[in-house]
């Protein structure tokens, strides 16, 4: 817990510290089962000697230094961390590094970070949670749907052929028929709301 408040510590006092614009990890998050293996990486674009991983516990509330790996690929562990289970390989002349986790447990749950330091400064990644499971969860079944249905369309059909369906004249002219009824009924009705409307105009003005 002291090196956790110790690290905060620096974070917050010296510039360039925590910053992710130097060092991009890939990918964010891991989901790997027991007993398996995984790789995380991390690309550095500014000059270095080597770089550092950490693992940071939410479980056991600690920050821990793993290994540092130089340019030469040579490796320094830290206390308790077994060589036969983390590794770390340089890709792109040293322009990229990959740690590669073996022989995975649950004890291995956290976030990982790649760090470089340089001028008294220490440059953290982004980090790479990494979760480890007895079973990896199924992937969800993709449902099709159904097809569409095609609009039904209207075909004029030859005059040898008797017309039926929503084409039909059986159908519109009555339909039609329906309409201009409706329309002739309101003819009545108009002319009497415009008498009814002029009377009580001529009412109003004469009083």
């Amino acid at each position: 817990m002291a090196q956790l408040w110790l690290h905060l510590c620096i974070c917050l006092q010296i510039p360039g510290f925590c910053t992710n614009l130097l060092l991009l990890q890939t990918p964010e998050r891991i989901l790997a089962q027991t007993n398996n293996k995984t790789e995380m990486l991390c690309e550095v674009k500014k000059d270095h000697t080597g770089v550092y991983w950490y693992r940071w516990s939410q479980e056991r509330q600690n920050f821990e230094f793993l290994l540092f790996s130089n340019l030469l690929g040579k490796a320094t562990y830290g206390t308790n961390i077994r060589e036969d289970k983390f590794s770390v390989q340089g890709v792109r002349s040293h322009s990229s590094y990959s740690l590669h986790i073996s022989h995975l447990h649950a004890s291995d749950n956290g976030t990982y970070y790649c760090s470089i330091s340089q001028s008294s400064q220490l440059f953290l990644g982004s980090g790479t949670w990494l979760g480890v499971v007895d079973d990896l969860p199924l992937p969800l079944k993709t449902t099709q749907a159904p097809p569409l249905k095609k609009p039904v369309q209207c075909v004029t059909e030859s005059k040898t052929t008797s017309m039926k369906g929503v084409c039909s004249p059986l159908v519109w002219v009555p339909l039609a028929t329906s309409i201009l009824l409706l329309l002739l009924s309101l003819v009545p009705i108009t002319h009497h709301l415009h008498r009814l409307r002029r009377r009580l105009w001529l009412r109003v003005h004469r009083q």
